[in-house]
């Protein structure tokens, strides 16, 4: 990512919408302006999964306001992302256009535990330094995120499909609250989180974090009416029952005269009372303390990162060559040569180079599964793997062409996408072709021009003469590409019949 004075983050939560505009110094970001919508998002998905077209309108209307805002910021200064109810939706492919039309910038939609990554990394650069292990606890409008952290670096991260808007329609309706509901809350919120509830338990940690919107607004709450014992300051198991009396005995949260309680956290109370309750008994929390930073800030930071050559996405593919024991000379042969070729193609996409140079070194993590049709298990493991860093339409990109790197292209076509990049495509299949030996005697390549579905290569003729099974795979890529309709012409190759110089690249 290129350096900028100023970045923005747009954080698309179910409950609300967020755009934090910070000033770049060296390694560190400073505030200035942020705003907030409470969009309720997560309030359109009706029982099919499908964003109504009221919760649609509004959150056009809030980006709008954040477009303007963001007007006249480069691309690269701006990182939007969506969260769990965009996650879900089934129409949010839909809605992703209307929204990035509206917003003036792209929109990535990111995986639960992408999501808690970047909480943390808001939370632990807005707390203290520490060498003590952290929970954060983070209650969104859709989900809750989970972090064990150590410092800046988190440990175990979890997301759980529970949160504040979807809790409080499912167990309060039309806003009435009874004792009946919030155990029947809590007690489907205790179930959620059985499966994690063991490595979280209060040997794994030190201090207890809540982040965002809801741990704000219960700490606030608990606060101003007293609800804490004399002297307890953020969220207590006592201080969570005495709100729950208050409000069962008030019937519902706007009556309930509350000191600190906004109209527009009101409605969403009732669900991240009980989600809340339920996390701080099954943990054993005594205590919860309440951090400013969140996943707004933790965008930011992330995007100084790559600024400086710290991109998180690195390291997750480092970590997955070395869990799936891949053969790191050989990804960098065929990584060199792919990038050298996709250059002289005249490709000029510095997300397609990148997205290019991430597949070379991910392209044979599949022959963990199995060695045939290692392709496809390369692109399943990308496409549906927790990759820290990546959205998913940057894996969902990175395993197209895994994909496609090899075998039919013909037979694989009805699952290509229409934006795959082919000089990308062409780039790696050639370079895995000429890398087949796993040696370092790969062929020079004299040029390299694409045209309107027509790749041109010339290749150093004596060294194909002196690898002829090389010469022979070339001539079957040719007809894998004539396949599907693309004219691929190889100055160098010889025929394979009677020796005979092969036709010459135009």
């Amino acid at each position: 990512m290129a350096e900028y004075t100023t970045i923005a983050a747009v954080d698309l939560g179910s409950n609300s919408f967020y755009c934090q505009v910070a000033r770049v110094e060296g390694e560190r970001t400073y505030p200035l302006d942020g705003l907030r919508e409470a969009v309720r998002l997560g309030e359109g998905l009706d029982e099919n999964k499908v964003l109504d077209e009221t919760s649609q309108a509004r959150a056009i209307a809030a980006l709008q306001r954040f477009g303007e805002r963001l007007r006249g910021f480069q691309p690269g200064a701006v990182r939007a992302l969506g969260t769990n109810t965009l996650r879900v939706a089934k129409n949010a492919a839909a809605f992703l256009k209307k929204a990035e039309a509206a917003l003036g910038f792209p929109i990535e939609v990111i995986a639960g535990r992408e999501e808690a990554r970047l909480i943390y990394l808001g939370v632990s650069h807005s707390l203290p330094v520490t060498n003590e292990r952290r929970l954060v606890v983070d209650i969104g409008g859709g989900s809750t995120e989970f972090i064990v952290g150590e410092g800046c670096r988190p440990l175990r991260l979890d997301s759980l499909h529970m949160g504040c808007v979807s809790f409080t329609r499912r167990y309060f309706k039309e806003g009435r609250l009874t004792k009946a509901a919030f155990k029947a809350a809590e007690l489907a919120a205790r179930a959620e989180m059985q499966h994690i509830v063991a490595g979280l338990s209060r040997g794994n940690w030190a201090h207890a974090v809540g982040s965002s919107g809801t741990a704000r607004a219960l700490a606030q709450v608990l606060q101003l009416n007293g609800l804490n014992k004399p002297g307890e300051s953020g969220i207590t198991p006592q201080g969570l029952d005495a709100l729950r009396a208050q409000l069962i005995k008030a019937g519902n949260a706007s009556s309930a005269g509350l000191e600190g309680l906004h109209d527009d956290r009101a409605g969403v109370l009732p669900g991240g009372l009980a989600i809340m309750g339920a996390v701080l008994d099954e943990l054993s929390i005594e205590r919860m303390t309440v951090a400013d930073g969140a996943m707004r800030e933790g965008i930011l930071i992330d995007m100084l990162g790559r600024a400086h050559h710290h991109d998180t996405r690195d390291a997750t593919v480092a970590q997955f060559m070395q869990r799936y024991h891949v053969d790191a000379l050989q990804a960098q042969r065929v990584g060199q040569l792919a990038a050298s070729l996709h250059e002289q193609l005249g490709t000029s996409d510095e997300r397609a180079a990148q997205y290019l140079a991430w597949a070379a070194q991910l392209h044979e993590i599949g022959i963990s599964v199995a060695y045939g049709g290692y392709h496809r298990h390369s692109a399943y493991i990308v496409n549906h793997a927790d990759m820290p860093g990546f959205t998913r339409e940057e894996q969902r990109r990175i395993a197209q062409l895994l994909l496609a790197h090899r075998r039919s292209l013909k037979k694989l076509l009805p699952e290509l996408d229409e934006s795959i990049g082919w000089p990308s495509v062409f780039a790696l299949r050639v370079a895995v072709l000429l890398c087949q030996r796993r040696t370092s005697n790969n062929p020079r390549i004299l040029s390299a021009r694409a045209g309107d579905k027509k790749f041109r290569l010339a290749i150093d003729p004596a060294w194909l003469l002196r690898n002829p099974l090389t010469n022979t795979v070339l001539h079957e890529e040719i007809r894998e590409w004539e396949k599907i309709g693309f004219d691929v012409k190889i100055s160098g190759l010889y025929d394979v019949d009677d020796g005979a110089e092969f036709e010459a690249a135009r």
